[in-house]
């Protein structure tokens, strides 16, 4: 049985199986080539020392997808030997130099001066208008569900 707090987002049941997250190269291979699937990488895909998240420990019957494949343990990259393996190198691509050397223009486009305007059109880092914060004044929408 799922623990309950795994379902008090999806009103008691599981999503579609072919909407659930299981596979690193899908996911990766449908943010590349579909404009609308925006996904981050959240704070666990760093840390070695939790890896249970990317494993069906509880063996929850998450169904079939359309293509036959039932959908259990997350499907990790073939250069990965495991989901410990898989974080450690997560890690290690985030700590390189590279990326050390890159981070402040990553910055830059979430949270600085190519988010919005020119630098941003140049970046080609626009989103739909009312993704951005303040696009819609809020308290003048009086029905509480639009709001």
């Amino acid at each position: 049985q799922a623990p309950a707090y795994m379902l008090r987002l999806q009103q008691g049941r599981f999503d579609a199986p072919d909407r659930l997250f299981d596979s690193i190269d899908d996911t990766w291979a449908s943010v590349i080539s579909n404009q609308a699937d925006l996904k981050e990488l959240i704070p666990e895909f760093y840390d070695p020392s939790s890896s249970d998240w990317l494993q069906n420990i509880h063996n929850l019957d998450l169904g079939i997808k359309q293509n036959g494949r039932k959908v259990g343990n997350v499907v990790l990259p073939p250069w990965a030997s495991g989901p410990r393996d898989f974080l450690d190198k997560c890690r290690e691509a985030l700590e390189c130099e590279y990326v050390s050397q890159h981070l402040h223009l990553w910055i830059d486009l979430i949270f600085g001066y190519r988010q919005r305007g020119d630098e941003a059109i140049q970046a080609e880092n626009l989103f739909y208008y009312l993704t951005y914060e303040g696009a819609v004044d809020v308290t003048t929408i009086t029905d509480p569900m639009a709001r």
